[in-house]
């Protein structure tokens, strides 16, 4: 296994301590504390504690994104892309958890014009899900259930998964997370 860089310590401690303390309550010098290093220091990685949110939510919500255009543009059931859809945020939570984390709890803390740039993101992305859901419906697969129920109700059935791999000292099986949530999902919108 390698040896992390300076800039790579430097960026899982700050979004471990963001994760504990929250964005607004982590200031500069608590990041140089923990790195047990002087305040300036921690501009040779940031030029500020906002810049460091932009990243890491820009990031992650690219990787979403880019996962979700795949899914779309194959030519797979609707079934499969939201089975896909669940795998990919069970995966993204096991390989990255805090940079989720930050994706759910602190991207009301960016600012103008990053925080509209953000929520159309944001949109576009449920809306991305709402379309696999539509074209199940459509298709007969899935219920007909009011849309923007359907489409919520699912997207909150994933996002608490960072919390299980955050702050909590069990890890759960990602395959056996995977396995219930399809069920769970699965019972309430496939019509039997």
């Amino acid at each position: 296994m390698s040896k992390m860089t300076k800039k790579e310590r430097f960026l899982a401690t700050s979004l471990k301590l963001i994760n504990e303390k929250g964005f607004k309550a982590t200031t500069i010098r608590d990041l140089a504390s923990s790195l047990n290093c002087e305040v300036a220091n921690i501009y040779n990685y940031i030029d500020s504690k906002q810049s460091l949110l932009e990243t890491y939510l820009f990031g992650i919500s690219n990787e979403f994104h880019f996962a979700m255009d795949t899914i779309i543009d194959s030519k797979i059931s609707s079934e499969e892309k939201l089975k896909l859809i669940i795998r990919t945020h069970i995966d993204l939570m096991v390989k990255k958890p805090y940079e989720l984390a930050l994706l759910v709890n602190e991207w009301r803390n960016l600012k103008e014009p990053k925080l509209s740039t953000f929520i159309a993101e944001k949109n576009t992305y449920e809306n991305k899900v709402k379309t696999v859901i539509k074209e199940g419906m459509e298709q007969g697969v899935f219920r007909s259930l009011d849309l923007e129920i359907a489409t919520f109700t699912f997207l909150s059935t994933l996002r608490w998964l960072h919390d299980k791999n955050t702050g909590y000292p069990i890890k759960m099986d990602p395959l056996e997370i995977e396995k219930q949530i399809t069920q769970f999902v699965f019972s309430g919108l496939c019509i039997d």
